[in-house]
């Protein structure tokens, strides 16, 4: 990659994140055996990321040392990565965090669907499609807390709209590409909205 990339994803069996990055100076140990990727394919990477379990399944990859490790979205640790993105810069590549700049793009708020509850297995009955986002978002808001107190100095733009209008309602199975298509309106009505403050960020 010529730009530093992190792509975040979550390790199945210890809860952690697995951070795939681009360049050694991104790291903050290990920088002599460091492997860009874990010498994952970018492919790869960006499926384990956005492997939303339960809606889809978990993902395997292989490092560059043999080990196989299941992940699932990175969602789950980091919804919103701007933390993690900071802390990169800040920490590990050492650059002044009055010079850093951040947009932060999120993918909106919408009215939920009425769910029909999935029975699983094992008896219980279990609300997933709101469960999941619902424990997205809470994570999503957590972190932009937190990034709020901890790096108020930090010029940043969020661009995340709430869109309350009952015909937008949805959720992660969503089908109807009508909908999706107005969905996808409604993101480039949030960033037009926003257009010149970024652009006096980041002049």
């Amino acid at each position: 990659m010529k730009t530093r990339v992190g792509i975040v994803a979550t390790k199945w069996m210890t809860e952690l994140p697995m951070i795939f990055k681009g360049d050694p100076a991104q790291a903050f140990g290990r920088k002599g055996s460091f492997r860009p990727g874990f010498g994952v394919s970018l492919a790869k990477a960006v499926q384990a990321s956005c492997s939303a379990y339960p809606f889809f399944n978990r993902t395997t990859v292989v490092t560059d040392q043999g080990e196989e490790i299941e992940l699932f979205d990175g969602g789950f640790c980091a919804n919103n990565p701007t933390l993690y993105a900071i802390a990169d810069a800040a920490h590990a590549i050492g650059s002044d965090r009055r010079n850093l700049r951040v947009v932060n793009v999120g993918v909106g708020e919408f009215p939920a669907k009425r769910a029909k509850p999935h029975v699983w297995a094992i008896g219980l009955v279990i609300p997933t499609i709101e469960l999941t986002p619902k424990i997205l978002e809470v994570n999503t808001k957590s972190m932009e807390q937190l990034r709020s107190l901890l790096f108020s100095d930090v010029q940043t733009v969020r661009i995340s709209d709430m869109f309350d209008e009952p015909a937008l309602a949805t959720d992660f199975l969503e089908s109807d590409l009508a909908k999706l298509d107005l969905i996808r309106q409604r993101g480039r009505d949030s960033f037009a909205s926003r257009e010149t403050v970024l652009s006096q960020m980041l002049s």
